[in-house]
């Protein structure tokens, strides 16, 4: 399987300069979209942001200084991709208000790579001002080949809700060379200190042919000023260079792990059941990778994050080579002498339903895997008593500590699997003789009832 998300050293060198370019203000909260208004109307507006498609998603070769800090570390995202979603509306003026907001998903690794998925991670609003600020270049530089303006757009941002004042240009050198008091020159101004720079001094005088002779020893300050700004640059690329080559280290020495699945082709369906015409929950990006939930020779079942899983066609995935055997043959069925299941994942979390005994409560949530991927569907009996025995050994390890878990969830991750729960204390009159087996099963939760409700009672 050729390897995937590997960011070259000239594309991520390339991108931290850019970063260095552009100078964005840290922004702490983020309670709306960033916005931005426009003299231009809303059709001008669109057209440029058709030519601006480039910029409003791609990868992120590092996450530091886009997103906010969180309760993780930052150095165990990997893939960063950011989509911005972007709202054009007109004002009254006949202008245009632009509203961007932008979401940044990555891998999470997590040292128990069973709880490893991707995350979306909160923005701190420096891709939305990069858009806006990349919009407002392409309008000014239409305005400046001839399309008539009559103002500057003005900044809103969500943190502050203060406006930018507009950008206004000096006024044209006027024809009577005796009036001027300042030459126009391009070079930057350092600051001296004083409110004005005398058009000549004893030390110096200002010709037509040699603007820069400014007198005062103002020339000499420009020059430094230039290359002390140079110097600053060159030592900053240079450790940027020096980044970018740890980071190719980083990624070339990382292990792969080898139960993951990458996706083909952008817009690849991820579907909640294993049949043509299920539902879409939502559409996979090129590269995106899942691990490996369970396999057919159809059908790939991956986690998408958390307790959430999906079901991708095989056909549209790359599967490493270790798994391609497993499922060569549908329906294959699994050697008797195994046990059928297998507990995967254990953690506690609120509890993933709607059923109301559970209802936002803290259970303990354990995910239950077939033996062997790729072995036949197992019956409803089979599931029963696998619960049985976990409902069993889990009810007397809650009594034997403290725990904040009022109940019990088993999910089987399989394309004839479910899940079913049990609050603690119908384990306890269970467990006790209060409650006989069918009783105890009529007090459970099962989702969907058809995968168990054969051998429950119900």
């Amino acid at each position: 399987m050729r390897p995937t998300h590997r960011t070259t050293v000239s594309t991520r060198a390339v991108f931290l300069l850019c970063c260095v370019a552009f100078t964005i203000p840290s922004i702490h909260a983020q309670s709306a979209p960033y916005e931005r208004t426009f003299v231009q109307s809303k059709a001008v507006v669109e057209r440029a942001l058709k030519d601006l498609q480039s910029a409003v998603s791609g990868r992120l070769p590092v996450l530091d200084g886009f997103t906010r800090p969180g309760d993780r570390p930052l150095d165990r995202f990997q893939r960063g991709f950011y989509q911005c979603a972007i709202q054009v509306t007109s004002t009254p003026s006949g202008g245009a208000l632009v509203r961007v907001s932008a979401k940044i998903t990555a891998w999470y690794a997590d040292p128990d790579s069973s709880k490893s998925a991707y995350q979306v991670l909160p923005s701190n609003g420096r891709l939305e001002t990069d858009l806006l600020d990349r919009l407002q270049d392409a309008l000014s530089g239409q305005a400046s080949s001839g399309t008539p303006t009559t103002g500057a757009p003005t900044t809103v941002t969500a943190a502050t809700g203060t406006a930018k004042p507009p950008v206004v240009s000096a006024p044209s050198q006027p024809k009577n060379k005796a009036a001027v008091s300042v030459p126009n020159i391009s070079a930057p101004m350092p600051n001296t200190g004083t409110s004005a720079v005398p058009m000549a001094s004893s030390k110096g005088s200002t010709t037509p042919n040699s603007p820069f002779k400014l007198g005062n020893g103002v020339n000499s300050d420009i020059a430094t000023s230039l290359a002390t700004q140079k110097a600053v640059a060159d030592k900053h690329m240079e450790e940027l260079t020096k980044e970018a080559k740890g980071l190719e280290e980083i990624l070339h020495n990382q292990a792969h792990p080898k139960n993951l699945v990458a996706v083909k082709e952008s817009s690849t369906q991820v579907l909640v059941s294993p049949v043509e015409g299920a539902k879409v929950l939502f559409l996979a990006s090129a590269e995106d990778e899942f691990e490996i939930l369970d396999m057919n020779a159809n059908w790939v079942h991956v986690r998408i994050s958390g307790i959430s899983r999906g079901w991708i066609r095989r056909s549209s995935l790359e599967v490493p080579d270790t798994y391609t055997s497993d499922a060569k043959v549908e329906n294959a069925p699994a050697p008797a002498s195994t046990e059928q299941f297998q507990v995967k994942n254990e953690e506690i979390a609120s509890f993933p339903g709607t059923w109301e005994p559970l209802r936002g409560q803290t259970v303990k949530i354990l995910t239950v895997q077939r033996a062997n991927v790729g072995a036949s569907d197992t019956s409803s009996r089979a599931k029963l008593e696998f619960a049985k025995s976990l409902f069993e050994k889990e009810y007397a390890e809650l009594t034997r500590t403290p725990t904040s878990a009022v109940g019990v969830v088993l999910i089987f991750d399989s394309a004839d699997g479910g899940l079913v729960a049990a609050t603690l204390l119908g384990l306890q009159q269970w467990k006790t003789g209060t409650l006989s087996d069918q009783a105890f099963w009529r007090r459970c939760f099962f989702d969907p009832p058809e995968a168990f409700i054969s051998q429950a009672g119900q």
